[in-house]
């Protein structure tokens, strides 16, 4: 395994981190008390997501659902736009209001730079997965758990949910054989007008 994989990545996550909690605190903030105003429920929103060999871990996010949306996701499963394991929904019902702006925004995301400094994730690696997805994958897509998950990856940057779950999992495939701190570097660059620009957020 090259150095950087076992050891720079990690600096340079740590590194990072530490800088873009400054400007993520306000702005955590702001968008709870957002929440709060918008819906009845917590702030944060906890769910087990598996990381790097299979671990599993609470996974935390800002809430952009309503109470109760786990729930109701059989409900809706007749109505998934995702090819595979993956549930996407466009207009998804159980989204509010602020929750929209969020996701959009890709802000309901930011509390996962504490998992960052906890060694759970690092900046750069494919998305953490629902366990129930993991039993669905195929042999050849387990590769993509050998690295921590990340907060952004080519998928972001290559077009999100208008992709479908194969090229998901492909392009996860390809971060995985290419990793890098230049491929580390360009992502992260490419990622702001990605999330500018919300293609395929929802």
């Amino acid at each position: 395994m090259p150095s950087y994989a076992r050891f720079g990545k990690r600096v340079l996550d740590l590194t990072l981190v530490s800088i873009a909690c400054i400007p993520a605190l306000p702005v955590i903030a702001l968008a709870a008390v957002a929440i709060k105003l918008d819906s009845r429920g917590p702030v944060f929103h906890r769910a087990v997501r598996v990381g790097r060999g299979g671990r599993k871990f609470t996974f935390l996010k800002l809430r952009s659902m309503q109470v109760g949306a786990e729930e109701l996701r059989g409900l809706l499963l007749h109505l998934n736009q995702a090819e595979g394991p993956a549930f996407k929904l466009h207009n998804d019902p159980r989204v509010t209001r602020v929750g929209r702006w969020l996701r959009k925004l890709s802000l309901d995301e930011l509390p996962q730079l504490l998992h960052v400094l906890q060694g759970h994730m690092s900046l750069v690696g494919p998305r953490p997965p629902f366990p129930e997805e993991v039993e669905r994958y195929e042999p050849w897509m387990l590769r993509r758990l050998s690295v921590r998950p990340g907060l952004t990856c080519l998928w972001q940057i290559r077009g999100r949910s208008d992709l479908n779950f194969e090229e998901w999992m492909r392009l996860d495939i390809e971060y995985v054989d290419r990793l890098s701190f230049w491929l580390d570097l360009r992502i992260l660059a490419l990622t702001v007008p990605a999330v500018i620009s919300a293609r395929g957020a929802y």
